[in-house]
């Protein structure tokens, strides 16, 4: 998977569960759930819906590194096909 891809399958999906984010604010450094105000729940729904999206499932270990955009959509193209 590409990066910008796998930006945009995040960002899709991050939109959904928070219709009020404008994606072009998206701080791609910046934690996803401090910037967003995402609960605990939030960000799971975000971590299933870009793991569907993608075709994979990111175990609980690895959370810590896709807190940021950076983070997830560089994990998603270590990991996705």
């Amino acid at each position: 998977m590409e990066r910008d891809r796998a930006t945009d399958i995040i960002v899709s999906v991050l939109s959904g569960i928070a219709p009020e984010i404008d994606p072009g604010t998206v701080d791609p450094s910046g934690e996803l759930q401090f910037e967003f105000d995402l609960d605990s729940m939030d960000f799971l729904n975000l971590v299933e819906g870009v793991g569907k999206a993608a075709g994979i499932e990111v175990p609980e270990r690895d959370y810590a590194a896709i807190a940021t955009l950076d983070g997830f959509a560089q994990y998603l193209v270590a990991h996705a096909g």
